[in-house]
């Protein structure tokens, strides 16, 4: 018997064909979808590269804003407060008081310091901690170099300047009574205390010469530690300090009509800070401390008058000098050509800065001090 090629059955031939178009028919849909689907991509892509560069193009467009360094001028006057007095009077106390009760210092920091100054067994140094901020003024509980703050009420602007009180540092007061517009004298009224810083060699006297031969014309005296045991709040022990010092303001240019004000206050409890000390002091008809710097009479800069800018300290910043002082008369602006006296040096201003607002173009005396 022969051998023969193998025969399928005409079925199962129909049958394949049929399964191989309807695979190829599969494939075909697939690709051409997949053409398609690749076709709407590109042209949504270059739908969004049209508008980005739609949204470039009205950039360019658009003037760019520029860095604006001119000051926005706050209309309520600015006032630099020094505190000075005596070692041990209360000044970096009463700066501290001033600062928390004006809500620039919040709860938890004050938490804070009370433990800090538990810590070092000075309980009652807590507020001074909020000016005094390096570990040698908390240890020792004497303010070393001239601490600074910033405060605000409804009225006016303030910086505060907390002076040295110790003979040792008397330059650092120095410099900044120089910066001060309005000097709060601080004594204290505890027995001896007031004598022993106005008596032989100590610094309430030099301090009061000293503010006044550095131009601070209007002076504010605060006869602090009233609370304490052996005063009381006493009306005849602040009388016996008014009687005393009198004279010598009146000796040094002060007068006690019109430049001189006295506030009995308590540092460590807040009274006649902020608030009136009400019943404890009720012989006491006055303003508290805060009120009767907000309603004092403006002070007197001519924003128009020839430059006058004391210098205060200098140093060097990569090769530029840079002069610190407080601008008392006149307008600055970059560019400027000044004279350094009395040397009658030539330099020009290459920038300006503010303690508060930082760099400016412009700045007038009636906004007050400025990096040169």
């Amino acid at each position: 018997m022969c051998s023969s090629d193998l025969q399928v059955p005409q079925e199962e031939v129909v049958e394949t064909a049929t399964e191989e178009n309807q695979v190829e028919e599969t494939q075909e849909s697939q690709e051409t979808e997949n053409a398609e689907e690749a076709q709407e991509s590109q042209e949504t892509q270059a739908t969004d590269d049209d508008e980005e560069d739609e949204e470039e193009e009205d950039d360019e467009d658009e003037p760019k804003p520029k860095k604006n360094k001119d000051i926005v001028q706050d209309l309520r006057e600015h006032i630099n407060i020094i505190f000075i007095g005596h070692v041990d009077a209360g000044k970096s106390t009463i700066a501290g008081n001033v600062l928390y009760l004006s809500g620039m210092v919040d709860e938890r920091t004050i938490q804070k310091y009370e433990k800090e100054a538990k810590d070092k067994k000075h309980g009652s140094w807590f507020l001074a901690f909020i000016m005094d901020t390096n570990e040698e003024e908390r240890a020792k509980g004497k303010t070393v170099e001239v601490g600074r703050a910033h405060f605000a009420s409804d009225k006016k602007r303030y910086t505060i300047l907390d002076a040295p009180g110790h003979k040792n540092y008397v330059p650092n007061m120095i410099g900044g009574a120089a910066q001060a517009d309005i000097g709060i004298l601080v004594i204290s009224a505890r027995q001896g205390e007031f004598e022993a810083g106005f008596e032989g060699q100590g610094q309430t006297r030099e301090h009061t010469t000293l503010a006044k031969t550095l131009g601070v014309k209007q002076l504010v005296i605060l006869v602090n530690k009233m609370d304490e045991q052996s005063v009381n709040w006493a009306k005849k022990r602040y009388s016996e300090i008014q009687k005393k010092f009198t004279p010598f303001l009146k000796s040094v240019g002060y007068n006690p009509k019109t430049d001189v004000h006295w506030i009995p206050v308590s540092g460590y409890s807040g009274a006649n800070i902020k608030e009136p000390a009400g019943d404890l002091c009720d012989w006491y008809t006055g303003p508290p401390l805060l009120t009767l710097l907000d309603d004092l009479e403006p002070l007197s800069r001519d924003a128009d008058g020839p430059v006058r800018l004391p210098v205060l300290d200098r140093y060097k910043e990569k090769g530029t000098t840079v002069v610190l002082g407080k601008l008392e008369s006149g307008t600055l602006k970059v560019g400027n050509m000044v004279t350094m006296m009395p040397n009658k040096q030539t330099s020009e201003i290459s920038f300006l800065e503010l303690d508060e607002t930082g760099e400016v173009d412009q700045c007038t005396a009636e906004i007050g001090r400025a990096h040169v």
